[in-house]
């Protein structure tokens, strides 16, 4: 089985509905053998997460926690209209940003109009990864999006909380499938990603990993097998 070394996405009590602070979360990152963990607090627009305000002083944060290299980004919300839920300004402020759709925060735009949406926002230099990109409450193109991850240098992700919860995440499994064909077809690079909002979860690939095994995916195609990997991906962007 493929080994994981770093969770990139993964959301603390700062976000407003997820329950570990920054150490429990990183104890629970060392306890799972991972080098290292993305924090990466939902954007305004998600109720109760921060006010942007919350990322002007993350460089107070230690850089590594119980032996596990850190990283502080943020799961930025895709708008209607094309644009993220944060100023360039506090953008500017991440180790990198994810892009992703919450139903909360956006209204479908049928499957072209959520793929140009989603696309729009990948231009963003500090957006290095898609967030679940697997929900047909809000349908994309993938030939499309998997062809404009290649285009922007964006990594996309397979989203184990998604695959928890298939009665939530409309024909999750299904779309997952169809986008990691492109991605070897396209050598388009992917991340996994426990999506924890509680330490317990941290680490937490089981269903991703397998699913990723099922379709044969070229291992290669994994960022976050290797921090090295990561951090290149990260720094070229």
């Amino acid at each position: 089985m493929m080994k994981i070394v770093a969770d990139l996405h993964t959301h603390t009590i700062a976000s407003g509905h997820a329950y570990g602070t920054i150490r429990e979360m990183a104890f629970a990152a060392s306890e799972k053998k991972l080098l290292m963990l993305g924090i990466t607090e939902h954007a305004p627009g998600i109720p109760g997460t921060v006010d942007p305000f919350y990322y002007c002083n993350l460089s107070v944060i230690p850089r590594e926690l119980y032996g596990v290299q850190m990283l502080f980004g943020s799961e930025v919300n895709v708008l209607n209209n094309g644009t993220l839920s944060l100023s360039q300004k506090d953008l500017d402020r991440l180790d990198y940003a994810i892009a992703g759709i919450h139903t909360v925060c956006y209204e479908d735009a049928g499957i072209e109009g959520n793929t140009d949406n989603l696309i729009a926002c990948m231009k963003n230099d500090k957006v290095c990864f898609v967030s679940h990109p697997d929900d047909d409450h809000t349908p994309l193109n993938y030939e499309r999006l998997v062809n404009a991850a290649k285009k922007y240098h964006v990594a996309l992700e397979v989203n184990n909380s998604s695959l928890k919860k298939p009665e939530h995440r409309l024909n999750c499994f299904e779309n997952y499938r169809k986008m990691l064909a492109l991605c070897m077809k396209y050598e388009v690079p992917v991340i996994v990603s426990s999506d924890a909002h509680d330490p317990s979860g941290v680490g937490n690939f089981g269903l991703a990993v397998s699913l990723i095994e099922q379709c044969e995916f070229d291992a290669g195609l994994i960022l976050n097998t290797d921090i090295k990997k990561v951090q290149q991906f990260i720094d070229g962007r």
